[in-house]
């Protein structure tokens, strides 16, 4: 699972460190100029959301420089840190603590290793099929009965969305695209920008022109303004960069159109989830983010579909 380090690929990381650059001169020049408190506390906001993506840019770098391995252990451990948030946020009994023990050292390891080795037949099966029917097994098998059904959904939806779905990036790495051989790390990278600087677009668009709520109970800061902007942006964004993928610009169009939205339903999926818990974020491991969860829930709906859309159409 080596990583190709050519140019194209220095392009796509300066481009970002450039856009870091100057978004960092530019919070910094909003900080000295804003007046008001709700205006300063905006700015403090969208800086500690910059240092962050330094941060968060930094990590991602590494991993992609160390190749494949470096890329697999990465997202292992970003599944880890979300599953810990997530099994948090959903208290269990103790009759759970054995299922728990499978799920986080067992089950979250067996499917990076499968995709370390490019298991495509099992590491796409392994957590829906056997995982799904194990657990409850696992945790029937301690006898306790109160409130089961919902202890189970909880566990193995968590499994499903911090695991089985953010695995499917470094999974992105094992593909065998014709004419595009050691190159499948720049693909990653692509999904990566596409999906994360739709939320950003989508955060900027909503600050400046947000009027009409999408879905106020749920996701207050969540505008129609927002998301058309922020999408559309994203898409012109990834039609641009059609010549660091398999893609011709309209494929990459299309398939940065799918990205965004399918991230975009799940950030609103995982602010549901945030209500229906009373927390306004997963963690606050991640100053000006929250948790990792926060992070990465646009990831977690878009990376299967983008990875099978892929694996159909062009391999």
């Amino acid at each position: 699972m080596n990583l190709k380090l050519d140019k194209q690929t220095f392009w796509l990381v300066g481009g970002v460190l450039a856009l870091l650059v100057v978004s960092s001169l530019i919070g910094w020049v909003l900080s000295l100029r804003t007046a008001g408190d709700q205006g300063r506390a905006t700015i403090q906001n969208l800086n500690a959301r910059i240092r962050a993506w330094w941060m968060m840019v930094a990590i991602f770098g590494l991993a992609m420089a160390t190749g494949g391995i470096g890329s697999v252990v990465l997202f292992g451990l970003t599944s880890f840190m979300a599953l810990r948030e997530f099994i948090t946020l959903t208290p269990t009994r103790y009759g759970d603590h054995r299922s728990l023990f499978w799920v986080f050292f067992i089950i979250l390891p067996l499917q990076y290793y499968l995709i370390a080795i490019k298991w495509y037949g099992l590491f796409s099966i392994m957590i829906p099929v056997y995982a799904f029917l194990l657990l409850p097994i696992r945790s029937a098998a301690a006898g306790d009965c109160e409130k089961f059904l919902e202890r189970t959904a909880k566990i193995q939806w968590a499994l499903m969305i911090c695991v089985y779905c953010i695995s499917y990036v470094p999974a992105l790495l094992s593909l065998d695209i014709p004419g595009y051989a050691g190159q499948n790390g720049k693909l990653m990278f692509y999904f990566v920008l596409v999906a994360q600087i739709s939320d950003v677009f989508q955060y900027v668009w909503g600050k400046i022109l947000g009027r009409h709520k999408i879905a106020p109970t749920v996701s207050p800061n969540k505008t129609w303004e927002g998301f058309i902007g922020g999408i559309a942006c994203a898409t012109l964004i990834g039609a641009g960069l059609w010549w660091a993928t398999p893609f011709t610009p309209w494929q990459s169009a299309g398939m940065s159109l799918a990205i965004t939205f399918m991230g975009f339903g799940g950030g609103l999926v995982m602010s549901a989830i945030k209500r229906d818990r009373g927390v306004k974020d997963y963690g606050n491991l991640i100053q000006g983010h929250g948790g990792v969860m926060d992070r990465i829930d646009s990831l977690c709906f878009a990376a299967p579909v983008f990875f099978h859309l892929t694996r159909f159409f062009f391999t």
